[in-house]
C-alpha cells in the first residue's frame, strides 16, 4: 500500500496554489475602534505571512477605496485559477435599506463596487466581512466558488461586532483546528469564531446584537450553522484560511509540496462524501471513507519525516 501510494504522489502533477490576502482595517470612529481595528488586521498579516503569502494590509490613511481597488487588481492581474484569495475587511459598516457600505477613509466601498472588482480575479475566494451592517453585502457578493462571511445576518445588526476579535483568535488558536490536521479552514474559524461569539454575549448577560452567517454555494441564502442539512459548508471545509506548525513549515519545503497538494485533495474528498453520505449505502460509505483514510495516514506519515 504503501509503494502504492508513494508512485501517486510521483505521478500527480498538483503544485501548491498561491494565497493572496487582502485585509483593510476600516475608519473606527473612536480612537479606541481605530487601534482595535489596526491590530486585528495586522495581526492577520502577521499570521498569514508565516507561509510564504502575498500579503497586503491597508490601516490607518492607507485604507482607502482606491488603495482597495488597486490591492485587489493587483491580485487579479497575476492570480490563477487554483489559487485563493481571502479578503478580510475589519471595522463599521452602514445599510440603508438600499445599500452596504464599508467606511473607509474618504469615500466609503459598496457591495456593488465589491462584487465587481472581486469578479475580475479568477481565483478560489473568501471574502470576510466583519463590521456591523454586514450581512446585508452577502447577497451582493455571493457568487460560485466564493465563501463570504458576515459577521451580522442582516443589515438591521447595527451594532458594532465582537466577532473580528474571535476570528482572529481563530486563526492563531490550535483549538480551532478541530479536525487535527496543522490548518485552520473557513468553516473552522467560522464555527470558532461563532461560538465564542455567542459566549461573550452569555457570559456578559447581554442580549446578542450580531449573528455571523456564511454562505459558499452562490446559490442559497446565508446560514447561521452550515451543514449537509443546507447544503452550506462544503467549500468553506475545504478552504484552508492559516497553516500552522509542520503543515507550515512543509509550505516552505519545495519537496512535500506536493505531498501537501495531494493531503488537501484527499481531504477535499473525504468532506465531499460526508455531504454525500445521506444517498449512499451505509457499507459503501464506510469502504470508501476507510480507504481515503488510509491514503491520508500514509501521506501524513511522509509528510512529518
Amino acid at each position: 500500500m504503501r509503494r502504492w501510494v508513494a508512485g501517486l504522489l510521483v505521478s500527480c502533477s498538483c503544485a501548491m496554489a498561491s494565497a493572496f490576502y487582502v485585509t483593510v482595517a476600516g475608519l473606527g470612529g473612536e480612537p479606541d475602534y481605530e487601534a482595535r481595528f489596526q491590530q486585528q488586521a495586522l495581526e492577520i498579516q502577521k499570521l498569514a505571512g508565516g507561509g510564504g503569502a502575498q500579503v497586503e494590509t491597508l490601516t490607518g490613511p492607507k485604507a482607502t477605496k482606491a488603495a482597495l481597488q488597486a490591492a485587489l487588481a493587483k491580485v487579479a492581474s497575476s492570480a490563477k485559477a487554483e489559487d485563493d484569495l481571502v479578503l478580510t475587511l475589519i471595522g463599521h459598516g452602514t445599510y440603508d435599506g438600499l445599500v452596504y457600505k464599508f467606511n473607509l477613509v474618504g469615500p466609503d466601498v459598496t457591495a456593488d463596487e465589491l462584487r465587481s472588482w472581486l469578479d475580475r480575479i479568477p481565483a478560489r475566494q473568501l471574502v470576510v466581512i466583519m463590521s456591523s451592517s454586514s450581512g446585508a453585502a452577502v447577497p451582493i457578493l455571493k457568487r460560485e466558488n466564493r465563501i463570504v462571511i458576515a459577521a451580522t445576518r442582516s443589515g438591521n445588526e447595527r451594532i458594532a461586532t465582537i466577532f473580528p476579535r474571535y476570528w482572529v483568535e481563530a486563526l492563531r488558536d490550535a483549538s480551532a483546528d478541530t479536525d487535527k490536521n496543522d490548518a485552520v479552514s473557513a468553516l473552522e474559524a467560522f464555527k470558532f469564531a461563532d461560538q465564542k461569539t455567542a459566549r461573550f454575549y452569555e457570559t456578559q448577560k447581554r442580549v446578542a446584537t450580531e449573528h455571523a452567517v456564511l454562505e459558499d454555494t452562490g446559490r442559497g441564502d446565508a446560514v447561521r450553522a452550515p451543514s449537509p442539512d443546507n447544503g452550506q459548508g462544503l467549500l468553506a471545509a475545504r478552504f484552508m484560511v492559516i497553516r500552522m506548525g509542520a503543515a507550515q513549515a512543509a509550505m516552505r519545503d519545495p519537496a512535500k509540496q506536493q505531498l501537501l497538494a495531494r493531503k488537501e485533495d484527499i481531504e477535499q474528498k473525504i468532506d465531499q462524501l460526508k455531504y454525500q453520505k445521506a444517498a449512499l449505502p451505509l457499507k459503501e460509505y464506510k469502504q470508501k471513507l476507510q480507504s481515503l483514510l488510509l491514503e491520508l495516514a500514509e501521506i501524513q506519515e511522509q509528510i512529518d519525516r
